[in-house]
C-alpha cells in the first residue's frame, strides 16, 4: 500500500510538472487574473482573507481558460491576450468607479458613462487614481512571457504533444468542480443577492469581480427582456403592496402651505456638518444658518442616491421612489410613467417649472424632466446669458439673478407656481481651473507660547489651506452667498410673500475618510494629526463616513420665524423618499405610490438606502456587512427588529425597481387616468 502511494506521488510529480512545462501561457494568464482580481478587492472591499472569491475567481477564469486550447498553441496568445485585456478593464473601471461611487460599475451605466464627457475635469480630479492603473502590469507580464516563449521555440515543441480538446475538457472538468466547490459555500441570502443585484458591494465580496461582472452582464440583458417576461409576478407584488397601504391622518401639518407658491433650491452637494461650521469666528453658510434657523430644519436628513447622483435625488424627491438598481432613470427609464410632485401639483392648478445653468441634454433632463411633469425647463442652451462661467456651467450668483427675472415673469402669467432650480457651481471638483472660488479662510488661528518673550500670542496654521475639503468649504460658502443673494432678489421682486422656499442638499460632497480624519483631528501646533492613542482622536470609520454623509433640509417662509409650527428643528431621521408625502400633507395632495412617509404622521421612520442599507434613529445597518451600529450606546435592538427592517428595505427596493423597470403605474392603471393618485385634502 505503503508503494502504490509512493509511486502515485512520484507520477503525480512527474505529470504536474509535464503539464507546468506545457501550459506556461495558460498558467501565466490564470495567474495574472487571479492576483488582480485579489488586487481589486484589496483596494476596495478589502476583504484580503476571503476564500470564496478567490475560488469563484478560479472557477471562472479556467471557464474562459479552458476554451483557448482549442486554438493552436501558436496562435493562443491572441486569445488569452485577448481575455488579459478585458479582465484588466474590468479591474480598472471599477476600481474607478469605486473610487467615485464606492459601488461598482455596470453594463447598464454605458449610457451614463456619457454624461462623463461633460466631467472630465471632475473624473480626471477625482476619480483617476494612480493605484487604479496598477493592474496593466497583467498584459505586460503576458506580453514578456510569450516573447520570451517564442525565443525558446515553445509553441512549436508544445504543438507535438498538445491535444487541444482533451486539454480543454480536462479543464472544463476541473472548472466545474471548483464551480461546485465553490456553490456548497453558498447560501439562500447569497444567492438571491446575486440574483437582485443591487448590494454589489457585496456580490464583490462574496463572488469576486468576475463573477459579479458577468452577472451584471446577464441582469442588464435581463432588466431589457423582462418586461415582456416577468410583468405578471411583479405586477401582483404591486397590487398586493399597494392594496395593504394604510392612508394618512390629518396632522397639525396638513395643508399648512397650501395655495403657496413653492421655490426649491437643489443645492449642489451640501453637506449638513456646513450648518453653524466656522474657522476663525467666520460662519461658513451664514445664509443657511439664518433660514435653518427661520424655519423648518430637518437636521437628520439623508440624501439616497445611487450612481445617478444629482439626477437619482431629482427623481427619489419628486417621486417618493428609490433609484433604479440598473442604471438610471433619467437616462434609461425615463419614458415610464411616474406619479411626481409636479405633476399632482398641475392637478392643483399649478404651472410647473425647472431651471439648470447647464448644458439642457446633459443627464437627459430635457426629456427627463417632461417625464416627471414640469411644463418648462429652463437651461443655458436655449434661457440664458453665458455672462459669467464657474466650473461646469454658468456660475449660481448669475444663475439665480436671471432666473429671478423669468420667475418674475411666471408669476404675472400664473396665479401659483411650483418651481425648481439646479445649482452647479459646487460641483466638484470644487474649483475654478484649479483655482478656489472664493478666498475664504479655510487656516486655523491658535494661542501659542513664544519660545522667546514667554508671550501668549496668536499663530495661524494652514489647516485645510490647499486640501480638498478646504476647497470644498470654500466652494459651499459661494453657493451659500448665492443662495442669500437669490433670496433677497425674490423679496425685492416680490416674490416672497406667498412663496415658500424648499432647500436640500442633494448628495454628499464624496469626500474621502482621510480628508475628514486630518479635518477632526488637526494640531496646529505640529501641522500633522494627532495620535490615534490621544482620547480626542475621532476615529473616521466605515459608520462614522456613512452618518457623516447628511444633507440639508429646510422649508422656510418669509414670515416662518417666530411661527410655533413652521419654525423648529425636526430631529426625525429622514430620507429623500420622504419629502413629497411630507410637503404633500402641506400642499394638499397624495401619492399613494410613495415609498416615504409624511414625517409627521410616523412613530419610527427608516430611510433605506439603494444598497440594501438602512437607518433608523436606532441604529446604522450595513447589509454587505451583515452588521450595523448602535447611534445611542444606552438603547439595544432585539434580532427581530433588526430582521424587520432587513425585509422592509428589501421590500422597498423590489417594489421601487419594478414600477421603474416594468412601468406598473401605468401598465396596472391602465384604464385610469393619472389624477386617480390626486385625492386633495379638502
Amino acid at each position: 500500500m505503503k508503494e502504490k502511494f509512493t509511486d502515485f506521488i512520484k507520477l503525480f510529480k512527474i505529470h504536474s510538472k509535464s503539464y507546468l512545462k506545457t501550459n506556461i501561457l495558460f498558467m501565466t494568464f490564470v495567474v495574472t487574473s487571479l492576483i488582480n482580481g485579489f488586487l481589486l478587492r484589496a483596494l476596495t472591499v478589502k476583504n484580503i482573507t476571503a476564500i470564496t472569491p478567490i475560488i469563484a475567481d478560479i472557477a471562472i477564469i479556467l471557464i474562459i481558460g479552458a476554451f483557448g486550447y482549442f486554438i493552436k498553441p501558436k496562435h493562443q496568445f491572441k486569445y488569452f491576450f485577448t481575455w488579459s485585456i478585458v479582465f484588466v478593464l474590468i479591474c480598472l473601471i471599477n476600481s474607478m468607479y469605486y473610487t467615485n461611487y464606492v459601488s461598482f460599475a455596470s453594463a447598464s451605466l454605458l449610457k451614463t458613462s456619457l454624461q462623463i464627457v461633460d466631467v472630465s475635469d471632475a473624473v480626471v480630479d477625482n476619480v483617476m487614481k494612480f493605484k487604479d492603473f496598477s493592474y496593466l502590469w497583467q498584459i505586460l507580464a503576458l506580453i514578456f512571457v510569450n516573447r520570451s516563449l517564442k525565443k525558446k521555440k515553445y509553441f512549436e515543441a508544445v504543438a507535438k504533444i498538445e491535444k487541444g480538446k482533451i486539454r480543454a475538457i480536462n479543464t472544463l472538468v476541473v472548472a466545474l468542480i471548483v464551480t461546485g466547490l465553490f456553490i456548497s459555500t453558498l447560501n439562500s441570502v447569497d444567492i438571491s443577492r446575486l440574483t437582485k443585484q443591487w448590494n454589489r458591494e457585496y456580490i464583490v465580496m462574496k463572488f469576486g469581480i468576475y463573477t459579479y461582472q458577468m452577472n451584471d452582464l446577464i441582469a442588464t440583458i435581463k432588466s431589457q427582456i423582462n418586461p415582456l417576461f416577468g410583468y405578471d409576478e411583479k405586477a401582483k407584488e404591486f397590487r398586493e403592496y399597494y392594496a395593504s397601504e394604510e392612508e394618512a391622518t390629518p396632522n397639525e401639518y396638513t395643508d399648512v402651505l397650501k395655495g403657496k407658491n413653492v421655490i426649491v433650491i437643489h443645492a449642489e452637494s451640501i453637506q449638513n456638518f456646513l450648518i453653524g461650521l466656522k474657522f476663525n469666528n467666520q460662519e461658513v453658510t451664514p445664509n443657511l444658518n439664518k433660514l435653518s434657523s427661520e424655519g423648518l430644519y430637518f437636521s437628520n436628513f439623508y440624501a439616497q442616491e445611487s450612481v445617478g447622483t444629482s439626477s437619482d435625488t431629482e427623481f427619489t424627491f419628486n417621486s417618493s421612489l428609490l433609484p433604479a438598481s440598473s442604471g438610471t432613470v433619467f437616462i434609461n427609464y425615463w419614458d415610464r410613467e411616474y406619479i411626481t410632485t409636479p405633476k399632482l401639483l398641475q392637478q392643483l392648478g399649478y404651472y410647473t417649472f425647472s431651471m439648470h445653468g447647464n448644458n439642457c441634454s446633459f443627464w437627459n433632463r430635457n426629456n427627463a424632466h417632461t417625464s416627471i411633469g414640469y411644463n418648462n425647463f429652463y437651461c443655458y442652451t436655449k434661457d440664458y446669458d453665458l455672462d459669467e462661467i464657474i466650473g461646469l456651467g454658468l456660475s449660481d450668483k448669475s444663475f439665480f439673478k436671471q432666473s429671478t427675472s423669468i420667475i418674475s415673469g411666471i408669476s404675472e402669467q400664473h396665479a401659483q407656481f411650483y418651481g425648481t432650480l439646479i445649482m452647479l457651481s459646487n460641483h466638484t471638483p470644487f474649483t475654478n481651473n484649479g483655482e478656489d472660488i472664493t478666498d475664504f479662510d479655510v487656516t486655523m488661528q491658535y494661542q501659542a507660547t513664544n519660545e522667546q518673550t514667554g508671550e501668549i500670542e496668536t499663530k495661524t496654521a494652514s489647516y485645510l489651506d490647499g486640501t480638498k475639503l478646504g476647497s470644498y468649504i470654500k466652494s459651499a460658502h459661494y453657493a451659500d452667498e448665492a443662495i442669500g443673494e437669490f433670496i433677497q432678489e425674490l423679496d425685492a421682486a416680490g416674490l416672497l410673500e406667498n412663496t415658500a422656499i424648499v432647500i436640500y442638499g442633494d448628495h454628499d460632497a464624496k469626500l474621502k475618510k482621510s480628508e475628514y480624519t486630518w479635518y477632526y483631528n488637526y494640531d496646529p501646533t505640529t501641522n500633522s494629526i494627532i495620535s490615534e492613542d490621544d482620547p480626542n482622536y475621532v476615529d473616521v470609520d466605515y459608520y462614522a463616513y456613512e452618518l457623516n454623509r447628511e444633507v440639508p433640509f429646510i422649508i422656510w417662509t418669509k414670515n416662518s420665524s417666530g411661527n410655533k409650527i413652521l419654525n423648529k428643528e425636526i430631529t426625525e431621521v429622514m430620507g429623500m423618499y420622504d419629502v413629497e408625502p411630507t410637503l404633500g400633507n402641506m400642499l394638499g395632495f397624495t401619492n399613494k405610490y410613495a415609498l416615504g412617509n409624511d414625517i409627521f404622521s410616523v412613530d419610527e421612520n427608516v430611510v433605506v438606502f439603494p444598497d440594501g442599507n438602512w437607518l433608523t434613529n436606532k441604529m446604522y445597518y450595513s447589509q454587505s456587512k451583515e452588521e450595523g451600529k448602535l447611534l445611542n450606546s444606552n438603547e439595544t435592538v432585539s434580532v427581530d427588529y433588526i430582521n424587520y427592517y432587513n425585509q422592509i428595505a428589501n421590500k422597498y427596493i423590489d417594489i421601487s425597481d419594478s414600477i421603474i423597470v416594468y412601468d406598473l403605474i401605468k401598465k396596472v392603471n391602465e384604464t385610469k387616468s393619472i389624477t386617480d393618485g390626486v385625492e386633495n385634502n379638502e
